[in-house]
């Protein structure tokens, strides 16, 4: 099987979802670090404008947002399992939950002016500056949560995240599933990039309790990987994987030139040519001078497919 090579910069906490997820299935990856902002010409070069934090490649095949990276690592070493039988649809809606409605009401929380103090307190002025800029660039025409609501809402979330792990390991058993890895990312934020505001984990012990029940998986084998390296696997790569079910919803035609973009975050465009639109996701076929053909992965859910007028 190829290698797994994931682009991803510490303090991101979506990757932190998927390095805890590789630790969970002792998996061996290829790291390779990002810019936390634009410009990031070597992803860019493989993902041709999906800019989000972090992306799976695997040979020619590159892999945008965690809920589908995470159902390829799935299917990659399928044990020990992320959706648990009988609870699949359970353990996807709260994972849906936990990396949008938890997720901001969490960030909220941390980036109030004492964690921003914490997070950049040895960064120079410019880089400050330069986060906050492209973050709002990324955020436009989301509405923005005050802090001390973002602070309610978090608080009882986490009440709620205790309530279910009254009497169990796990948020929805003995074992951990995607929920669990995609309602712990937020949470690790808050305790180890803004610990001066740990403290709402005060209430919820039961929390901590299982957080550190996460952590102890590890993150798996990882070795370094240069960005060039990185494109030059890509573009030695013999072919990228394709799908032959078709789900056409939006009737467009395979090979039709169209672009995919998330619908809130980080929606810049990634524009390509339509090579599979499964029941889960779109692929999309685009050519670059460093990385060659490239097979763009995209979930279904959260991102909109549009036809692109040729000339």
């Amino acid at each position: 099987m190829s290698a797994l090579i994931l682009h991803h910069y510490p303090m991101s906490p979506f990757s932190e979802k998927t390095r805890a997820v590789l630790g969970y299935k002792q998996l061996a990856w290829h790291s390779v670090i990002i810019p936390s902002v634009m410009p990031k010409p070597d992803l860019t070069a493989l993902t041709g404008g999906y800019r989000k934090t972090p992306v799976l490649q695997i040979g020619a095949d590159v892999y945008c947002d965690t809920a589908l990276i995470c159902e390829v690592l799935e299917n990659f070493k399928p044990t020990p399992a992320l959706y648990p039988e009988g609870k699949k649809g359970l353990a996807h809606t709260l994972a849906q939950w936990a990396d949008s409605t938890l997720f901001w009401a969490a960030m909220g929380y941390n980036m109030q002016k004492p964690g921003l103090a914490e997070l950049f307190a040895n960064a120079p002025p410019e880089a400050v500056q330069a986060f906050a800029a492209d973050r709002a660039a990324m955020a436009q025409g989301m509405t923005r949560v005050r802090a001390a609501d973002a602070t309610s809402a978090y608080k009882s979330y986490l009440r709620r995240l205790a309530d279910m792990l009254d009497g169990q390991d796990f948020l929805l058993g003995a074992t951990p599933c995607i929920a669990d890895f995609a309602a712990y990312h937020p949470l690790w934020f808050t305790r180890t990039r803004t610990p001066g505001l740990a403290s709402i984990f005060a209430t919820t012990p039961g929390v901590l309790a299982w957080m550190d029940r996460i952590a102890a998986l590890g993150q798996g084998q990882m070795s370094k990987l240069s960005a060039t390296d990185a494109i030059a696997v890509c573009a030695a790569a013999t072919g990228a994987t394709s799908q032959t079910y078709f789900q056409d919803d939006h009737g467009i035609p395979l090979g039709s030139c169209v672009s995919v973009a998330a619908e809130s975050f980080g929606s810049e465009p990634t524009p390509g040519v339509l090579v599979a639109a499964t029941r889960t996701r779109y692929t999309l076929r685009r050519e670059d001078a460093r990385a060659g053909v490239v097979h763009v992965h995209f979930p279904r859910v959260g991102y909109m497919l549009r036809a692109e007028v040729t000339a």
